[in-house]
């Protein structure tokens, strides 16, 4: 009778002790299971953007289109809807934003480069705002050079010279100032300032010789501190005209720095260590060095010497007690000593060879007070994602791993080693390049040669593992004649997406890890990844559980949202909001407010430069409330960190593609197809205030019939009072204002149109506008300021400008009323491609610099899709270049070339 009751209460008791076992989880894969958790919740995105040509002159247009992936699933992202496209100049001033709407991860749009435009280096970058809560550290941000022949009277070229005068550093400029035609300005004043770091340091005068020519110095006695920076010149041309140059100063001296990253992160006594290097001068660019590595009693121990881009590799061997100094012979002959960090006695080392295509081996060693005190934990990620986790008792002084490539993927793996305490001790960085990940996209029927104007018709099939495809693609034809290939820079999916989006800081020629796979190529990467440094995924955050600041939240669509309150700050529930909009028709909309005053108007569609009014009422109709927007601030433009891709002198890097572009818009200007800016003499004009500078009168700011000026609307309570009586035909009737001429014709009344800060409200809304917030108040009465507004005029027009009303983006004018402008999207244009018949000849000749921009090529279920061109009049070798994204993120890019004679 008592075994039938000790045998369940043993199984109880077994399956209690089982559940207790499994509450007590293993602290380092909770540690991996919060990673995942993060990664998903905190997916980062990356952006890439196809160029259709290295770089651009001014009247070009700059065609791209974008692709956004989603690290967390590599594939194209569902996390941002919208994404920022801005061109910024020198002075890292946006010249221009484009908001566009995504789908899919893709997008495209274009900038056209006004002659009103300077050359110079420009940079193009891209994000979204979910990407701004992880740093524009990780944007694309590209610079380009963008010359300027076509609407430039001056040219410059610079060369400088540095030297040292005790602790300062001495900068030559050497400037030379010639016309198009390369004809120097002799005999003419310049006068110039030094700005570094945006400070002006110095200033002067200067005449030019009979080669053009001026020569500056300029002694910066703060080397430490301005680094870098330009010089602002002004010439005075024959014609009394006077022209400014913008010229960059990339440098104040010929300082080579020198740095050593042990692999792993530390030097360990008693075990052998390779040591990376990098020589970078004071421009951004990697320098070759080389020399040799000796200890504190003079002896060598090692050899070294740079191999690419200034990076290269050594081991050494550190022992107790010893010091290490590293003797660097730099290319002008000079020497100087730098110390290695100091090693540590106790401690690991993290070694990876990544030369063999199939497999990563990893080498872990460890001092010998180490070996058998406890577990340790080798993990690998890429962008958060655990690719390889394994554990390993610490019995022996040197532990093995070895991984296979093709269960990694294509990226940079982050390689981490934990001791017992789950504790980082060691991180190194290698990157994959899996061949088998990309997209096979070719061109089937591309001949060897076509004549000029001949048409080019190409079937695209995309294959990935030779199974078909869809995909978009984007495909960029140019002719190198015209535009010399950049491949070692110009803008590459793979580089981006795989490498430079992933890494702090400018990386020089990213593209020149992609051209081959050859051993030097390779070595040349992983000195990159053992220099460059990687802080996606910090795990010093992980293990605190330490969450990121989230400012910006995704953009799924266009919006306006905000909340009411009371003059309090109170916030007013069941509040009805109205949104209104005369821009491109008439729109409005209601919605009450919840429990905590918010409203929102979700799902918007509207482009750039759209204004609306929004108004609210409490639940009793009263208008006495605030209205506070939710308007996410701008980013801010951080300085260029590709330093070293700064050219000194634009126009002269540009010559042959200039040149041959100035044909190509000459010959448009003639046709009248492009506009061009006419630059006036010099006149002396005694200015005449204008009443109404902000106003919005389609006919020009103050041409009106009669204008009243906010001081002669001081003492009145409503808009109506105040033009009682002061304008000859104008009168009012329950607050609606009309001119006598139109009161009683045939259709009735017609009331003036009321036109507030550019936007049509209805006529009953006049005495809603607070009298003290106008600035200007036109009255358009007559036929000929009418005319413009069409029948909406017919009544006559009141242009209402308030104080605000220029630029104004949120502020209210009057009690419950606002105005507002957001960033709406904007509206795309297409790329020009013409179409040749023979039967009707076209004599016009065709220059274009960019043959052919096609940004959605869109393959079907059997991986192919059809598209066709025709050439231009010129001969040469045409390049035809292929990127593209599948469903799964994997990614293509293919160069072909054909001739043209």
């Amino acid at each position: 009778m008592k075994l039938k009751f000790i045998l369940p209460g043993i199984l109880i008791l077994g399956t209690c002790l089982s559940f207790a076992f499994k509450l007590v989880e293993d602290p380092f894969e909770s540690l991996l299971k919060r990673l995942q958790d993060y990664n998903k919740k905190y997916a980062q995105e990356k952006v890439h953007l196809h160029l259709d040509k290295p770089y651009y002159a001014i009247g070009d247009d700059i065609w791209f289109k974008a692709y956004v992936i989603n690290t967390q699933t590599s594939g194209p992202t569902n996390i941002s809807k919208a994404l920022y496209v801005e061109l910024i100049n020198e002075k890292d001033s946006i010249k221009s934003q484009l908001k566009l709407p995504m789908d899919g991860g893709i997008t495209w749009g274009d900038f056209k480069l006004p002659d009103t435009l300077s050359e110079g280096n420009y940079r193009i970058r891209a994000y979204t705002q979910w990407m701004r809560n992880a740093g524009p550290e990780f944007f694309f941000d590209k610079t380009i050079k963008i010359g300027n022949s076509w609407a430039n009277k001056v040219f410059t070229s610079t060369q400088y010279s540095y030297s040292k005068e005790n602790t300062a550093e001495k900068v030559n400029a050497k400037i030379k100032f010639t016309d198009k035609n390369g004809l120097p300005y002799t005999d003419s004043e310049v006068s110039y300032e030094i700005q570094l770091n945006f400070r002006n340091l110095a200033k002067g005068k200067a005449s030019t010789n009979s080669e053009g020519e001026i020569s500056i110095s300029y002694l910066n006695t703060q080397p430490a501190l301005y680094k870098s920076g330009k010089i602002m010149a002004t010439i005075n041309l024959p014609n009394k005209q006077k022209i400014t140059k913008s010229i960059p100063l990339k440098a104040t001296s010929n300082t080579v720095d020198v740095q050593f990253f042990p692999e792993g992160g530390n030097l360990v006594e008693g075990l052998p260590n390779k040591v990376a290097m990098k020589a970078t001068n004071a421009g951004g660019l990697g320098e070759p060095v080389s020399g040799v590595i000796v200890d504190n009693e003079g002896t060598e121990v090692n050899r070294f010497e740079t191999l690419h881009l200034g990076m290269g590799s050594f081991v050494v061997n550190p022992q107790p007690g010893k010091v290490y100094t590293a003797k660097v012979k730099f290319k002008d002959g000079s020497e100087q000593n730098f110390n290695l960090p100091k090693a540590q006695a106790s401690g690991y080392v993290l070694s990876i060879n990544n030369t063999s295509p199939e497999k990563i081996v990893v080498k872990i060693m460890m001092t010998t007070d180490l070996v058998g005190t406890n577990e340790l934990k080798l993990v690998a990620q890429n962008s958060g994602n655990v690719y390889f986790v394994t554990r390993s008792a610490s019995q022996k002084q040197i532990i093995t791993a070895s991984i296979p490539k093709k269960e990694l993927p294509s990226g940079i793996a982050q390689f981490t080693l934990f001791n017992a305490s789950n504790t980082p001790v060691c991180e190194r960085l290698a990157f994959v390049n899996n061949i088998e990940d990309r997209i096979n996209a070719s061109l089937e029927s591309l001949k060897p040669s076509y004549a000029r104007r001949e048409k080019v018709a190409l079937n695209l099939l995309g294959k990935f593992s030779d199974k078909p495809l869809q995909g978009s693609f984007s495909v960029a034809v140019t002719n190198t004649a015209s535009v010399k290939p950049d491949p070692e820079n110009e803008s590459n999916i793979f580089s981006s997406l795989l490498l430079t989006s992933d890494l702090v800081g400018y990386v020089e020629e990213p593209n020149s890890y992609f051209l081959d796979n050859e051993p030097k190529t390779i070595q040349a990467m992983d000195n990159l990844m053992l220099t460059q440094g990687w802080r996606r995924i910090i795990w010093k955050n992980i293990i605190s559980n330490t969450l990121p600041t989230i400012n910006y939240q995704p953009e799924k669509s266009l919006g306006i949202s905000g909340v009411i309150t009371s003059y309090g700050g109170k916030p007013l529930p069941n509040s009805k909001v109205s949104l209104f909009s005369s821009s491109g028709g008439f729109f409005a909309i209601d919605t009450l407010t919840d429990a905590q005053g918010r409203f929102n108007f979700d799902k918007l569609i509207f482009t750039d430069s759209t204004k609306f009014i929004v108004q609210g009422r409490t639940a009793k109709d009263k208008k006495s409330v605030d209205i506070k927007l939710d308007i996410v601030p701008g980013q801010i433009v951080t300085r260029n960190k590709n330093t070293g891709d700064i050219e000194v002198n634009v126009n002269e890097a540009l010559q042959g593609y200039l040149k041959k572009s100035n044909n190509y818009f000459d010959e448009l200007t003639k046709r009248g197809v492009l506009e061009r800016s006419i630059t006036l003499d010099e006149v002396n004009i005694v200015e005449k205030k204008n009443p109404a500078p902000n106003s919005s009168n389609l006919n020009g700011a103050g041409r009106a019939d009669f204008v009243l000026s906010g001081e002669m609307l001081d003492n009145c309570a409503t808009l109506s009072q105040c033009l009682q009586g002061r304008v000859a035909g104008l009168f009012f009737e329950m607050g609606i204002p009309y001119l006598t001429r139109s009161a009683f014709s045939g259709g009735g009344r017609a009331p003036m149109q009321i036109v507030l800060d550019g936007m049509n409200v209805e006529s009953d809304f006049l005495d809603n506008i607070v009298p003290s917030d106008v600035e200007s108040v036109e009255v358009l009465k007559s036929i000929g300021n009418t005319a413009i507004y069409g029948s909406r005029g017919g009544g006559g027009v009141l242009i209402i400008t308030t104080k605000r009303g220029g630029g104004y983006t949120g502020s209210s004018f009057a009690p419950g009323i606002i105005t507002y402008s957001p960033k709406g999207y904007h509206i795309v244009r297409e790329f020009y491609s013409p179409k040749y018949d023979p039967a009707k000849p076209d004599n016009r000749a065709d220059l274009r610099s960019t043959v052919y921009w096609n940004p959605h090529v869109v393959t079907d279920v059997n991986g192919k899709a059809a598209f066709n061109y025709f050439n231009t009049d010129e001969a040469g070798t045409y390049r035809v270049v292929i990127e593209g994204i599948d469903m799964m993120g994997h990614l293509a890019r293919a160069v072909y070339t054909y001739e043209v004679k």
